[in-house]
């Protein structure tokens, strides 16, 4: 099993989305100098065969999901060997972790994160698959973003995709599949904000140039109220993290109604003072037209295949 996140050494031929309500492929090629989407399916899932969770099983009804699966094959025309796999974000825990000073060693480094991580898992970190990657540099020392997952959680994603004949070689979360749109087409300046709406979650991501210095996900029946969750993470962000206002915020997903991100994006505007654009999949990709009103589900997918094809090394 392979858990990466974040960056990858190779490209995938195609990228698979698992989610709660459907399961979606896309497959990247191009047209002259311009990506292009050249295929995409998707199929939806009934209720509750899929209950993405930090533990217990997330595939529930793993013969639903399979044949979603290869619908969405059917219905893209491509069925790959080899693909990405995007899965949500509350079957991982996403964490910063800050060091004074970083070894220079790898192993020991791995061995530090661990023991740093642990102690937020309600799971034994014996059980995780962890990955880190390096974000904001201070000196000698620096922070990382990490995302531990529970291997057999991620185990039981993967094997929807063996059933089916193809190689889960790459798995990342939805949220952070997003912002890999931006990063693959250049990051904005200063800090941008995502806010990510799923019908089963809200994740919010605090960008600083390239690096990402706040993630939180916000599991959807918790008390906090959107707005709540906004206002937190906005004085977090001016109390800890010296934040001098946002470049960029960007409001996106699908949502568990139609006019959900559409209300988030005007009550962002409102409660930040600042204009609020949709996330969009097309900045660096066509998509084809029959997407239509659906291209948001195929965001995950187009900046898992867009950062990937960077072709940067893992650090």
């Amino acid at each position: 099993m392979s858990f990466h996140s974040w960056l990858a050494s190779s490209a995938p031929e195609a990228a698979i989305e698992i989610a709660p309500d459907a399961v979606s492929i896309a497959a990247l090629g191009s047209r002259g100098s311009e990506a292009v989407i050249h295929a995409y399916g998707s199929a939806e899932l009934p209720a509750g065969a899929v209950t993405p969770a930090l533990v217990g099983h997330n595939i529930v009804d793993r013969g639903a999901v399979v044949q979603a699966l290869r619908s969405a094959c059917e219905r893209a025309g491509h069925r790959p060997g080899r693909a990405g796999l995007v899965i949500p974000d509350v079957a991982a825990r996403v964490a910063l972790v800050r060091f004074d000073q970083i070894p220079s060693r790898r192993d020991d480094l791995d061995q530090l994160i661990q023991w740093q991580i642990k102690k937020s898992l309600p799971f034994s970190v014996e059980e995780a698959s962890i990955t880190h990657s390096p974000g904001v540099r201070a000196g000698t020392g620096g922070e990382f973003i990490v995302v531990a997952a529970r291997r057999d959680v991620v185990a039981e994603y993967e094997d929807v995709c063996d059933e089916v004949g193809i190689h889960a070689g790459l798995v990342d979360l939805a949220t952070l599949s997003v912002a890999n749109l931006y990063l693959a087409s250049g990051a904005p300046t200063g800090d941008w904000l995502i806010v990510h709406i799923r019908p089963e979650y809200t994740s919010i991501a605090i960008m600083r140039g390239n690096d990402v210095i706040f993630f939180r996900t916000r599991p959807e029946g918790e008390a906090d109220a959107f707005t709540d969750l906004v206002h937190q993470t906005t004085m977090y962000y001016q109390d800890r993290l010296s934040g001098q206002g946002f470049g960029s915020v960007l409001v996106g997903g699908t949502g568990r109604t139609g006019a959900d991100v559409e209300v988030a994006r005007l009550d962002l505007e409102t409660r930040l003072g600042t204009a609020v654009q949709p996330i969009d999949p097309t900045r660096l990709a066509l998509l084809p037209d029959r997407l239509g009103s659906t291209a948001a589900r195929a965001t995950p997918l187009v900046g898992m295949l867009l950062r990937t094809r960077q072709e940067v090394g893992v650090a």
